[in-house]
């Protein structure tokens, strides 16, 4: 292991330092810059596989593999949630969108954070209680654990795909951008690290790529919130006063419309983005690694706090590009106009430069990369489980394969979703990330979310409810997404969209509750009395966590 790491290491620092050589002579102005980034890339990918390699050394079991053995505390937890959560598409493609349009950015910034209280009154204890792994076994908890978990599984690797794509959009812009990489060469290497990290490190790698993350994240947006508003003694009226003299559409910036101005579509955005944090997952994931319910609970409690702070200062950050990146030649293709060197995306890692120079721009560059890293590490791990542990170990093999061959079809599958990623990462390249976790969160909302809700709530609900509804919603959304603007229209160049709205969640999602009421209430088999009997019992056990499987915190 510690020999793989070594050699892989070398080959990172090999790339890097290829691609900056090549390149010199073009980009001889960003010398400079590209050391400074470099240098803090190299630091941060030697962290995180001397964590890896740690970890690996106390990953021997399915339950450390997936879960870390159940063993982190809550504030522990807390942070790994927040660095879950706090993506590419929220540092990179929220603060780019608020650049952009103004206010109307804001519009994602709200809609990723109100989810979070859904999950903490409605969710997060009872999938605590109930589950061990994956969200799947909640689901199927009274169910039918065969059709149920399928549906799950099929569910969690469509959301983790849509998910992957935008992380890996962004870490390739990232690095294009700051070592003037080939941008499908840097998806390559992303898509490497990641699957160092979750074959050999598996949960206990994961959760701590995450905590360093989220610290890391959190300080450096601190900084450069400050930063900006000291260049307006801190008065949130002079930096807007400014935004709107200097931004291309003026006092419009400040107002909603810029970006969405259909109303349905607001308010379909605004449904994905809420009930679709509560269908993701690798958050849901989490969930099983704290010792009990109680635990669960709090880490809900004290990531709503970092998210939202940090959702603040995305805002600030947004608006701080417009006053201090949009007006500076370095920065934009003409002045004028809000087009940047690099692509909208890379807003923040230009503010960042005009705040700090050379070195906080290297610091934010590798900071924007660990996002990546800690996110698409998370994911696959989600993908992995979903794949080995939900479709392998319990559906294939009736609950009968050895821990080792589960383990081995785990590492199997996240090589699988790395290569996946990467390919999808580079036939989306010009898509603006927070738009695409926008539909992740679309499929999550309109699949899994109404799944999960009715089999923790509704006695009446079925298994052939459960995967009518399922499959009726999250097709729905795949379908609806792929008619859509972006994807028929922008991606495949097919002309007018057969869907008009970019956001399916208004449209999708009442199918999910819709088709599975309707395969409910008509079903009069008998696994469909076995199935409501078994609601009293998971009922009890869901709010008292009599049963519930415990662990000790390391």
């Amino acid at each position: 292991m510690s020999r793989f790491l070594c050699i892989l290491a070398a080959l990172l620092l090999a790339s890097y330092g290829t691609a900056f050589a090549v390149d010199a002579p073009v980009q001889i102005q960003d010398q400079g810059t590209n050391s400074e980034a470099l240098i803090m890339f190299v630091l941060f990918v030697g962290i995180t596989l001397g964590i890896t390699k740690w970890a690996a050394g106390r990953t021997k079991t399915t339950k450390d593999f997936y879960t870390a053995g159940g063993g982190i505390t809550a504030f522990q937890n807390s942070l790994a949630i927040a660095g879950d959560y706090m993506s590419a598409a929220s540092f990179l493609g929220i603060s780019s969108l608020v650049y952009v349009s103004g206010y109307d950015g804001l519009i994602y910034s709200v809609g990723f954070l109100v989810g979070w209280p859904v999950i903490l009154f409605l969710i997060a204890e009872r999938l605590r209680n109930l589950g061990r792994f994956t969200f799947a076994e909640v689901a199927a908890y009274r169910l039918s654990h065969g059709p149920v978990r399928t549906f799950a599984a099929i569910g969690s690797l469509t959301v983790v795909i849509f998910y992957l794509i935008a992380q890996m959009v962004g870490a390739g812009q990232l690095i294009k951008l700051m070592f003037d990489m080939d941008y499908a060469y840097a998806v390559i290497m992303v898509g490497v690290l990641m699957i160092v990290y979750v074959t050999f490190g598996g949960m206990v790698a994961t959760t701590w790529v995450q905590i360093v993350k989220a610290c890391l994240l959190l300080t450096g947006a601190t900084i450069i919130a400050i930063g900006v508003m000291s260049e307006y003694n801190f008065s949130f009226e002079a930096l807007f006063a400014k935004a709107v003299e200097v931004h291309p559409k003026h006092l419009a910036i400040m107002g909603p419309g810029t970006l969405v101005s259909n109303p349905i579509e607001a308010i379909s955005l605004g449904i994905g983005l809420i009930f679709g944090t509560a269908g993701l997952p690798h958050i849901l994931m989490r969930f099983f690694t704290v010792p009990d319910a109680k635990a669960a609970r709090k880490s809900v409690f004290y990531a709503t706090g970092f998210i939202g702070y940090f959702y603040i200062l995305t805002f600030i950050i947004g608006f701080g590009a417009i006053t201090l990146v949009s007006t500076n030649p370095d920065y934009v293709l003409k002045l004028g106009d809000i087009a940047l060197k690099g692509g909208n995306n890379m807003a923040a890692i230009h503010l960042s430069h005009a705040i700090g120079g050379d070195l906080f721009k290297g610091f934010i560059s590798a900071v924007a990369f660990a996002t990546i890293l800690a996110v698409v590490s998370g994911l696959a791990l989600a993908g992995a489980s979903a794949i080995a542990h939900d479709l392998y170990a319990n559906v294939f093999k009736k609950d009968m394969a050895s821990e080792a061959d589960e383990m081995r079809v785990s590492k199997y599958a996240s090589l699988g979703l790395g290569i996946t990623a990467v390919v999808l990462g580079i036939a989306f390249e010009k898509q603006n990330v927070a738009y695409m976790v926008g539909l992740a969160f679309a499929v999550a909302a309109s699949g899994n979310f109404p799944v999960l809700l009715m089999s923790l709530f509704w006695k009446g609900l079925t298994t052939r409810g459960a995967v009518w509804g399922g499959y009726v919603g999250l097709g729905v959304a795949v379908l609806l997404t792929i008619l859509g603007p972006t994807v028929w229209k922008d991606t495949l160049h097919m002309g007018d969209p057969l869907f008009p709205f970019k956001n399916p969640a208004l449209f999708s999602m009442p199918f999910a509750f819709i088709f599975g009421w309707l395969m409910s209430v008509t079903d009069k088999s008998e696994c469909a009395e076995l199935d409501k009997a078994g609601f009293e019992s998971q009922k009890v056990r869901s709010e008292t966590g009599l049963g519930a499987e415990a662990a000790a915190v390391h």
